[in-house]
């Protein structure tokens, strides 16, 4: 076998029985759950808006741009409920470059799995000390969820994944919102599939253990754009785009029908700077066909301290993207403030 076993890892239970979540935190991490199913249930018309960096690199900037967040929720909370972005997982097309704060917290130093398990783990909770926010995370490993299962108010399963069985059947068994997005090539059907999947109660292995998952009715669809044989991006945030979806859950009978729009990756082309326009877009759609306003739940938006990212390999900026290119803190206050108005 062409793999090293360099050294065992502290399986999740000992990390969380070495840095524990207090008792005051757990009241407000479920009444954010709470808050966001009520909006994909449709019991709440407030929309959610999961935002934030495109990965988390850092601790202080992470805390600073969150501690910013707050500060703006106050303002819209009468029709917005922010989920922060603490994403500290970055997928990677060829498995080339930085992959996140998981495996490398330091982002300056070589890769540390055991240094980058604390760090993620004490990101989350000093951002829900701090901010009063629990946060969204990406499930890039299902194996490795279970590290800050006590802590998320959202999980996401991204593209590349959204076709993956154990994403499914852990997504099937999580008691947050989960969030599939539309594989890369934008088929719907599997999205769909992913959704259905993850609504179902399962037996399979996780971690060593046969387990019986109760199904996720809270899974639903993410539109992200989709890149075609030749490479060239496609979005599927129009509303012909969002009528299509709302028929494809009425034909599968799945439980709370909800769409999140992420308004960057292929459907701003990666053009960060697009993402206001689109949401707004998204926004006017739900303003004049009353199903799409049923279907649409919140908006995707890459956004951080400055515009734009760091040359690759560069991570020296404060506040700045080493990754994707986000949205600066000027637009974004700008922007979340003008959703709040129209919505």
């Amino acid at each position: 076998m062409n793999m090293h076993f360099y050294r065992k890892l502290p399986i999740p239970k000992d990390v969380k029985e070495q840095f524990p979540l207090k008792p005051e935190l757990a009241v407000i991490r479920e009444k954010q759950i709470e808050e966001t199913k009520d909006i994909l249930s449709g019991k709440s018309d407030k929309l959610m808006l999961v935002i934030g960096p495109c990965s988390a690199d850092t601790e202080a900037p992470v805390l600073d741009y969150i501690s910013r967040l707050r500060k703006l929720q106050d303002k819209v909370s009468d029709r917005i409920v922010i989920i922060p972005r603490v994403y500290t997982n970055k997928p990677r097309t060829t498995c080339e470059g930085y992959k996140g704060m998981l495996h490398q917290p330091d982002p300056n130093s070589a890769p540390d799995l055991l240094k980058g398990i604390v760090a993620i783990r004490s990101l989350h909770m000093k951002v829900l000390e701090e901010t009063g926010f629990a946060c969204a995370d990406e499930m890039l490993y299902p194996e490795n969820h279970r590290y800050l299962s006590d802590v998320l108010a959202y999980v996401a399963v991204g593209a590349r994944s959204t076709e993956n069985q154990q994403h499914r059947l852990v997504a099937s068994g999580l008691d947050v919102p989960v969030g599939l997005k539309n594989p890369t090539g934008g088929d719907l059907s599997v999205m769909i599939n992913s959704i259905k999947a993850a609504q179902s109660s399962h037996l399979f292995l996780y971690r060593g253990w046969e387990v019986k998952s109760e199904g996720n009715e809270y899974s639903h669809a993410v539109l992200r754009g989709y890149v075609d044989k030749h490479g060239k991006t496609h979005p599927n945030y129009h509303y012909e785009d969002l009528l299509d979806v709302y028929d494809l859950y009425a034909k599968n009978g799945l439980k709370n029908p909800g769409v999140v729009i992420d308004v960057n990756h292929s459907n701003s082309g990666k053009q960060f700077l697009e993402q206001p326009r689109i949401s707004k877009e998204v926004i006017h759609s739900c303003r004049v066909n009353s199903d799409i306003h049923k279907l649409v739940k919140g908006l995707m938006i890459e956004s951080y301290i400055l515009d734009g990212a760091q040359p690759k390999g560069d991570c020296g900026v404060y506040g700045q993207s080493i990754t994707d290119p986000c949205l600066g803190w000027e637009k974004t206050e700008k922007l979340v403030l003008e959703l709040a108005e129209l919505w």
